[in-house]
């Protein structure tokens, strides 16, 4: 685990010296800000509108940091040959696939916590003191943060065996296919065969249902979020992230990298 670690610290430490990421935090902030105009703005449902748009920010501005970076995290490593070093090293290629993963988890664990202070600080303007009922926002975060979390797994396993604009598609196209892997379970269609509806079923099981991560229309209305769906959601996002990065890592030990 030491090599694990070591490889987590370092891509930290990259990922909060690019500029991007603090470009991509100042935008959400700047777009909780337009938040609190907009607050004011509808009478009676100030604090709806903020948590929504102040949710959507963060979700909005972590998966592009989730996807984005996320692919970089191999091919970079390999564009700058700096990854040959690092594997003439007594380090295996699945150490330095969960130090990466490690790395950016912790990075967009650190830029959803300073978006949410951006969050709280934007509602407390208009609404102050807090309530209890305004620390629901945390498990929305939270379940935010798994969400993005199984996306930067995604993100590796693609950059493992393709190139950085196709691996971006796939992620993205995954992630959208996701926030419809529900519906596709209870698709009712007359045009289409059992068969077909068998498969459709099939596939949706298979996809990430990023749906489960969802829980911002309950907390824009200052509704508890079930503990249940809490600990379910982090199973899920734990059970489904370890199967695809250990997809990744048998694809990465297979790639000849000469």
């Amino acid at each position: 685990m030491r090599n694990v670690w070591a490889v987590a610290a370092n891509t930290f430490r990259e990922a909060v010296r690019d500029r991007v990421l603090y470009n991509l935090v100042f935008f959400a902030l700047l777009m909780i800000g337009a938040a609190v105009l907009v607050g004011q703005i509808s009478i009676g449902i100030e604090q709806s509108v903020i948590v929504s748009l102040g949710l959507t920010a963060i979700s909005v501005i972590g998966i592009f940091i989730a996807i984005f970076i996320g692919v970089g995290l191999v091919s970079k490593e390999m564009d700058k040959r700096t990854l040959y070093a690092l594997l003439a090293k007594p380090l295996e290629r699945w150490q330095f696939l969960a130090g990466k993963f490690v790395g950016l988890a912790m990075t967009l664990a650190v830029n959803t916590g300073a978006m949410t202070v951006g969050l709280y600080l934007a509602l407390w303007s208009v609404k102050h003191p807090l309530t209890s009922n305004d620390w629901y926002l945390l498990a929305a975060v939270y379940l935010i943060l798994l969400k993005l979390v199984l996306i930067v797994a995604l993100a590796m396993l693609f950059s493992c065996f393709t190139s950085p604009f196709l691996a971006i598609l796939f992620t993205a196209g995954i992630y959208v296919a996701g926030l419809f892997a529900g519906e596709l379970r209870t698709m009712q269609a007359v045009d289409l065969s059992p068969s077909a509806m068998a498969v459709f079923r099939g596939v949706s099981y298979l996809l990430p249902n990023f749906e489960n991560f969802n829980v911002m229309g309950v907390v824009a209305h200052a509704r508890p979020v079930p503990l249940a769906l809490v600990w379910q959601g982090t199973l899920y996002a734990a059970v489904y992230s370890l199967v695809v990065l250990v997809g990744a890592a048998m694809v990465f030990s297979r790639r000849n990298l000469k």
